[in-house]
C-alpha cells in the first residue's frame, strides 16, 4: 500500500509502498477513502525534522540529557550507533482520516465490516491507503456525511475540546486569535453553539476566509483599532472567553487576550503561543488561564487510546471519542458547512505535491485532502529486493525490529557469513520497509504467519514486547524452525509449560537471549573457578534505574514488569557462573508505599543452587545514573573476583591481583549470535541447553511467588518439564 513517511534525521518526505498493517485485538482495520492534512502541525514536524542535528537538539534539550547519560554507561561509540539509529527511523506522517472498515476484531463488539468511521491518533490514522486503529480512536460517520467531511473530525476535536475547556454559553461574546483550520473550525462550532464570535488573525487571507463563512466581525491583527471594536461589539465589557488557535513563538496572543478580556474571563491556549502571562493584568482581571490537551480526555492515556478501557460518561462526559462522534453530528444536522474550508485535494501519490505547497507557501491554503484508490489490492508482504535465500544459507526472519533490534542484534548478525536476512516483520508498514531496505531484507511484512508458512526461512529471531514471546516462540516451533527469542521467554508458567510441548516435538532449536553468558569477562570468569572445590558466595548490584509506571515494560500484561523483564538476565548469569541449576528462591521487596517507587523495582533475591552455591541479587531503581549498571562478586576457595560493568575483571588470589579491562562494554552480544549460528551450522546442540533456559525462566516466575507469599520458594525444573509432558 501507499503510505507518506519521513526520514526524521534528514526530512526527506516520500509517498512508498509498503506493507498494509494486520488486525490486531481492540481494533478495526480501515481502508482510507480520506484524509486530511493538519498543515500547522505537520508542517512544524516537518522543520523541526528537515532542521540540522543542532537545532533539533537545541528544541530538545531533554533528549540531549538522555544521551549524555547513555554514552556514561555504554560508551560514545555504541550510543551514536544507537542515536543515529534512531533518527533514520521513518515517522508515519498524518493523524485525522476517514473510511471503511474491512476487518474486525474478536473482541470489538460494536462495529462491523462496511462501517463507515472516521479515525484518530498519529501512529494510526496516518496519510495511507489502509490502517489499523483502536476502538476507542475510531467514531462511526452518519448518513448523509461524507468521507471527505468526515476526515475533518480528529482536527475539529481539537477545536472542540478547547470550547468545553472555555465553557461558553448561549450568547456569550468569544474571541478566537488566530484563524488558521482549527480557529475557523472553532468559529462555526461557537456560531452553532449560539455565541458572538469575534475573530482575529494577522493573516489577510484568513480574516477573508473567515468573512466568507459569515463570521463578519473578523479582524486583522496590528491594522486596525481591535479593542476599540471589541469594547463597541461587547457593550464595553469584553468578552466573556478567548480560544488562542494561533501558533506563534511570540507572547502577543496572550498578552492581546488579557487586553480585550472581561474581569474574569476565561482564556484557553489551544495553539503553541509563548505563556509569559503578564501578572498585573491577568491579576487585575483574575482571569482563569487554561491549557486545552489535543481532542480530549483520553489522549496519551495508553489504556483508554490502546487497551479501549473506556471513561465512564457520568464522570467524564466528553472524551476525544465523543468529541469526534459530536462533531460529526454537527455535520449530520448541517450545522457546519466545510466546503468553503477545504480548499485543495489530491490523490496520495501525489502528497509530495501537496506538502511542497505547503512548506514553500506556494499558494493559499487551508483544508488540504488526500484522497485514495479503495479498489487496490493492499498485501501485506511485499519484496524489497532479489531473494538470496538458498537451502545451504541460515535464512533467517527478524519478528520484531525496535531500537535493540536494529542497533544490536541485526548490525551482529550481518558480520556473520553464512546468513542470509529472508524477511522483516514489524507492526506498522512504514518500519517494515525501512529496515528491511537499510539491513537488506528480501522481503518485509507486518503478518508474521508469513515467516511460519515460508519454508525457505528456517531460523526466527523474535524481539517483540514481552506478552507475544510465547505465542511466536510457539509458533515457530510448531513449524520447525529454529528460534532466538529475547528475554523472557514468557511471562507465565503456561507459557513455558506450552512451549516445552512444542519444542519436545519440534526439529528446532530454541535459544534464548542470555547474552551474558557469552562475554568474554563472563567466560574469563568462569575459567578462574572452574577447579574450585568450595561453592560460590556470588553477589550480583544492579543499579537499573528509574523507569516510569506508564512505560510498556512495567505493564503486567505487556512488559510483565521488571523482574520478569530483567532480572532472568541476572538470575541466568549467576547459574552459569555456578555452572548448578537453581533449587530455590527467596525475594524480598522494599515496602515504599509510594505511586513513585514501585516496591518489585527495588528487591534483594538469593538463590540456592543445587551445588551449594548461593547467589544475591540486589536490584533497585533508587541509585544514581553515574554509579555502574552491574557488578558481580564472587568468592570460593580463598579466591574473589569483581566483574565491573562488563568494562573489567579484577581476580584476588595467592595475596596477588590481576585486572583485565575494555574500552568499550563486552556483554556477549557478538559471541552469543555467533554460537547459535555456528549451532545451526554444524547442527550442533544449542548454546544454552534447553533445561538451563526453563531453569532460568522458572526461577524468574518463581521470585514473584517468593514475594507474595513472603518465604522462599522450591524450583524444581525436571518435575515441571515431566508434568509439562505428562511424565
Amino acid at each position: 500500500m501507499l503510505q507518506v513517511m519521513q526520514n526524521y534525521k534528514g526530512g526527506d518526505l516520500r509517498v512508498e509502498e509498503v506493507p498494509s498493517p494486520v488486525l490486531q485485538p481492540g481494533g478495526v482495520l480501515v481502508k482510507n477513502h480520506n484524509s486530511l492534512i493538519s498543515a500547522g502541525t505537520e508542517k512544524s514536524i516537518i522543520n523541526l525534522a528537515q532542521s540540522s542535528i543542532v537545532s533539533k537538539a537545541k528544541q530538545r534539550p531533554d533528549l540531549v540529557k538522555q544521551v549524555l547519560e547513555k554514552v556514561k554507561q555504554e560508551g560514545l561509540i555504541n550510543t551514536f550507533k544507537k542515536v543515529m539509529g534512531k533518527l533514520d527511523s521513518p515517522m508515519s506522517v498524518g493523524y485525522s482520516c476517514a473510511g471503511e472498515v474491512v476487518a474486525v476484531a474478536s473482541d470489538v463488539k460494536d462495529l462491523k465490516v462496511g462501517d463507515r468511521v472516521a479515525c484518530a491518533g498519529a501512529g494510526y490514522a496516518n496519510h495511507a491507503e489502509m490502517i489499523y486503529a483502536p476502538r476507542n480512536l475510531t467514531a462511526k460517520i452518519p448518513e448523509g456525511v461524507s468521507y471527505e467531511e468526515a476526515s475533518f473530525s480528529t482536527v475539529a476535536s481539537i477545536a472542540l475540546q478547547g470550547i468545553r475547556q472555555a465553557e461558553p454559553k448561549l450568547g456569550e461574546n468569544v474571541a478566537v486569535i488566530g484563524l488558521g483550520l482549527i480557529g475557523l473550525l472553532t468559529a462555526e462550532m461557537l456560531k452553532a453553539n449560539g455565541c458572538n464570535v469575534i475573530g482575529i488573525d494577522v493573516s489577510e487571507f484568513a480574516v477573508s476566509n473567515a468573512k466568507k463563512l459569515g463570521h463578519q466581525n473578523s479582524f486583522l491583527r496590528g491594522k486596525e483599532n481591535l479593542k476599540s471594536k471589541v469594547n463597541n461589539l461587547t457593550n464595553g465589557q469584553g468578552v466573556d472567553s478567548i480560544l488562542i488557535t494561533a501558533s506563534a513563538d511570540s507572547n502577543d496572543p496572550v498578552e492581546f487576550a488579557g487586553e480585550i478580556a472581561r474581569d474574569r474571563a476565561k482564556v484557553v491556549a489551544v495553539g503553541m503561543v509563548g505563556l509569559d502571562i503578564p501578572r498585573n493584568l491577568y491579576y487585575e482581571k483574575e482571569l482563569d488561564l487554561r491549557l486545552s490537551r489535543s481532542y480530549g480526555p483520553g489522549r496519551y492515556d495508553t489504556d483508554y487510546e490502546e487497551k479501549g478501557y473506556d471513561y465512564p460518561i457520568g464522570y467524564v462526559r466528553w472524551t476525544e471519542q465523543r468529541n469526534m462522534q459530536a462533531f460529526l453530528n454537527l455535520l449530520a444536522d448541517q450545522k457546519i458547512d466545510l466546503d468553503k474550508i477545504i480548499t485543495h485535494k489530491f490523490k496520495i501519490e501525489k502528497a509530495k505535491e501537496a506538502y511542497d505547497m505547503i512548506l514553500e507557501n506556494k499558494e493559499s491554503y487551508l483544508g488540504v485532502l488526500l484522497e485514495y484508490d479503495t479498489e487496490k489490492s493492499l498485501p501485506a508482504k511485499i519484496q524489497v529486493k532479489e531473494n538470496t535465500s538458498r537451502g545451504d544459507k541460515i535464512n533467517l526472519a527478524m519478528v520484531g525490529a525496535g531500537n535493540f533490534a536494529k542497533g544490536v542484534l541485526i548490525p551482529n548478525l550481518a558480520k556473520i557469513n553464512n546468513i542470509n536476512f529472508n524477511t522483516l516483520v514489524t507492526a506498522t508498514g512504514a518500519s517494515a520497509k525501512n529496515t528491511a531496505k537499510k539491513f537488506d531484507f528480501n522481503y518485509c511484512t507486518t503478518d508474521e504467519n508469513e515467516v511460519y508458512k515460508d519454508n525457505e526461512v528456517n531460523t526466527v529471531f523474535i524481539t517483540t514486547r514481552h506478552n507475544l514471546h510465547a505465542d511466536s516462540v510457539i509458533k515457530g516451533l510448531e513449524n520447525n524452525k529454529n528460534v532466538y527469542v529475547e528475554k523472557p521467554l514468557g511471562l507465565y508458567e503456561a507459557d513455558l509449560e506450552n512451549i516445552i510441548k512444542a519444542w519436545d516435538k519440534s526439529e528446532g532449536k530454541l535459544m534464548v537471549g542470555f547474552n551474558r553468558r557469552f562475554s568474554p569477562f563472563t567466560k574469563e570468569l568462569k575459567e578462574f573457578y572452574q577447579n574450585r572445590n568450595t561453592p560460590l558466595v556470588m553477589n550480583y548490584t544492579v543499579n537499573a534505574g528509574y523507569i516510569p509506571g506508564d512505560h510498556w515494560t512495567q505493564d503486567p500484561e505487556i512488559g510483565g514488569g521488571r523482574i520478569k523483564g530483567e532480572v532472568c538476565h541476572f538470575l541466568d548469569l549467576l547459574s552459569y557462573i555456578a555452572d548448578s541449576e537453581p533449587v530455590s528462591v527467596y525475594a524480598q521487596p522494599i515496602s515504599a508505599n509510594t505511586e513513585h517507587i514501585f516496591n518489585d523495582d527495588n528487591l534483594l533475591v538469593s538463590i540456592y543452587f543445587a551445588d551449594g552455591s548461593v547467589g544475591n541479587i540486589t536490584y533497585t531503581a533508587l541509585g544514581d545514573s553515574s554509579y555502574p549498571k552491574e557488578r558481580i562478586e564472587a568468592f570460593a576457595d580463598s579466591a574473589a573476583a569483581i566483574l565491573d560493568n562488563f568494562n573489567s575483571l579484577t581476580t584476588h588470589s595467592n595475596n596477588k591481583s590481576d585486572t583485565s579491562k575494555k574500552f568499550s562494554q563486552q556483554k556477549g552480544f557478538k559471541e552469543e549470535l555467533e554460537a547459535f549460528a555456528d549451532s545451526i551450522e554444524k547442527g550442533k546442540e544449542s548454546p544454552i541447553n534447553f533445561k538451563s533456559l526453563i531453569a532460568s525462566s522458572l526461577a524468574t516466575l518463581k521470585i514473584i511467588e517468593s514475594m507474595e507469599q513472603g518465604k522462599p520458594v522450591e524450583v524444581n525444573v525436571d518435575q515441571f518439564i515431566n508434568n509439562a509432558l505428562d511424565y
